[in-house]
């Protein structure tokens, strides 16, 4: 039971509004450096009020005419690259997710708990321990600075195929008779049946998958060694310069924002889903 009280209400309120200021002050800071010149950002204390040079910046940023010492790279090149990076890891685990799952449960054949424990072992290994020799096959396979070789050793997922395997079996048994009464096989059940069944859920998948994509850094900075296939994340890490050379801060700033727009987006736009696909126990 929740006690309604003023002192709760207020207080309540001013824990939000602390969470909100915490989060929102950095982005409201980089935002603000990316309206102003390199110069101005240098100065101390920074101007907390928007610079006029906002549409100069951004213009830029994307068209790759920053004068730094470091990348000068594109950013509208790189966000593409981010985006079809993010996109083709979201789709691909969850197709070879849902694939896996329904072969899990719905068919028997030999080890097939043992291949079900094989692929749950691999929830306990992070990406950095297997990142040297997936580095050792994806550059003897000639796929460094290409789209497979930023994408294909991220497309398998453990924690999607668990997750599916333990929404199939929350399935009724007579939802599966109902559909074989009918003469649906195994394919049309999986494609009728379970993957309406399963929208919510693949909508949140989505939405954690992309961010998990776009967000991708250590795996990009070891197969990329070409400006034209950095992903946004790399790009602003080329953009400072180390030593003596100096970097333009709102240039970087403007690259900051950008790469943040897609990702917002996305969680925006499929909020609703989102949040329904986490809390959602009507399966």
């Amino acid at each position: 039971m929740v006690e309604r009280s003023p002192f709760l209400r207020i207080l309540s309120h001013l824990v939000l509004i602390a969470g909100v200021f915490v989060v929102a002050f950095p982005l409201y800071v980089t935002f603000v450096a990316s309206t102003q010149t390199a110069d101005e950002i240098l100065q101390a204390p920074m101007s907390m009020v928007p610079g006029s040079h906002l549409i100069e910046n951004y213009t830029a940023a994307l068209g790759g005419t920053g004068k730094g010492g470091a990348s000068n790279a594109p950013v509208g090149r790189m966000m593409m690259v981010s985006l079809i990076t993010a996109l083709v890891i979201a789709v691909g685990k969850i197709a070879i997710s849902l694939l896996s799952a329904f072969a899990i449960v719905y068919f028997r054949f030999p080890f097939r708990m043992l291949f079900f424990w094989a692929i749950f072992v691999t929830l306990m290994l992070p990406v950095e321990v297997r990142i040297g020799p997936t580095y050792k096959v994806v550059s003897d396979l000639g796929m460094l600075n290409t789209y497979a070789g930023l994408t294909i050793p991220l497309i398998a997922s453990a924690t999607a195929t668990f997750l599916f395997r333990q929404f199939f079996l929350t399935v009724p048994d007579e939802l599966v008779e109902a559909a074989r009464m009918d003469g649906a096989g195994p394919l049309r059940f999986f494609k009728d049946v379970l993957v309406p069944l399963s929208t919510t859920s693949i909508a949140a998948l989505f939405v954690i998958q992309f961010i998990y994509g776009w967000n991708q850094y250590l795996w990009p900075l070891l197969v990329t060694t070409n400006e034209t296939m950095y992903p946004v994340v790399i790009g602003i890490k080329r953009m400072i310069s180390g030593g003596d050379a100096a970097t333009d801060w709102n240039i970087v700033m403007a690259t900051a924002v950008l790469a943040m727009i897609p990702p917002a987006a996305v969680v925006m736009l499929m909020q609703r889903w989102f949040v329904k696909g986490l809390v959602d126990t009507e399966k």
